[in-house]
């Protein structure tokens, strides 16, 4: 939970909705060390697509534009169930889904990508993790390289990954398939304190070493320094980030104005069982409480910005 937060204040968000992350019903075949979701499932007696379906039509009533993330687990494990809780979510909402994108042992490479053009206008962005050290047998880059829809590769830089030499041989892997990287501060270890902290970041000081830092957007919880790269062999020029987030999703604060303390809500959870909770330590979420929730403009804006070396 995070700190200070007394959960009986009334909720507020930013307009449109908070994030909603749908953790899939099924398990995935990876060990990865940093994941904190792996120890879920370990009992899946309770899971129920049935009830995640419910769940995501209740989010929609609420917030009919809010953003969803499907994550697990591994969401493309199950195909038939990741088509049915798909399905639930509105063309009003954006859809992310995040992956390792194994080699699927009962799943074909062509049933996978067959799977995905057939949702190319619905889903928003897959998010595709690759690391430094493989956690998992990876699908081949060239297979992320067919996905039909805009795909990003994110890479947490676990531990003290301690190989600044490397970070650029891995951008001029995908910077050969044009996919934009985000490179992830190990999130247990981030803090109010360090969310900011640049001189003594010294992944940040890397990643300046090697690539041209172009700006810094940012807000309470999360922020992203973009970068961009230049790889001769291929004369393109590509987009990466590194991106900071705090361990938590809520923060209690006081509306100046008028006096009221808030629990702020920058994601909701809809767990394997259906279960709703507002933060990442199995903190459940009010549902009814959430229907009368309060909206402020999202704080999240550019801090830096150098226009003559943005692209887009």
């Amino acid at each position: 939970m995070a700190p200070n937060v007394n959960q009986k204040n009334p909720y507020k968000t930013r307009i449109g909705g908070c994030t909603c992350t749908v953790f899939v019903p099924y398990d995935c075949n990876n060990n990865c060390p940093f994941c904190i979701n792996k120890k879920e499932y370990a009992d899946t007696s309770n899971f129920s697509l049935e009830k995640i379906i419910e769940s995501i039509k209740i989010v929609d009533s609420i917030t009919p534009a809010c953003d969803f993330v499907f994550t697990g687990g591994e969401p493309f494990a199950n195909l038939s169930s990741l088509e049915k809780m798909l399905n639930t979510v509105p063309n009003t909402h954006k859809i992310y889904i995040n992956t390792t994108f194994p080699v699927q042992p009962n799943i074909t490479e062509d049933e996978t990508i067959d799977f995905i053009s057939g949702y190319k206008d619905k889903i928003t962005c897959i998010n595709i993790s690759r690391h430094m050290h493989p956690y998992v047998e990876e699908s081949s880059d060239e297979l992320v390289a067919k996905i039909p829809t805009k795909k990003r590769i994110n890479c947490v830089l676990y531990k003290n990954y301690n190989r600044d030499d490397r970070l650029y041989d891995f951008a001029k892997r995908w910077c050969k398939y044009q996919i934009p990287i985000q490179f992830r501060y190990d999130y247990t270890e981030t803090t109010p304190e360090n969310l900011y902290e640049e001189e003594n970041d010294s992944i940040l000081q890397d990643l300046k070493k090697h690539f041209t830092y172009i700006g810094l957007d940012g807000c309470r919880m999360r922020n992203g320094f973009h970068f961009k790269y230049f790889v001769d062999e291929y004369k393109k020029w590509e987009k990466m980030t590194y991106h900071k987030t705090l361990p938590y999703s809520t923060i209690e604060e006081k509306d100046e104005k008028t006096g009221i303390t808030y629990n702020i809500l920058y994601d909701i959870l809809i767990k394997q069982t259906g279960e709703f909770h507002s933060d990442w330590d199995n903190t459940p979420l009010d549902i009814e409480k959430y229907k009368k929730v309060v909206y402020e403009p999202y704080d999240l804006k550019f801090l830096y910005k150098n226009e003559k070396e943005w692209i887009e």
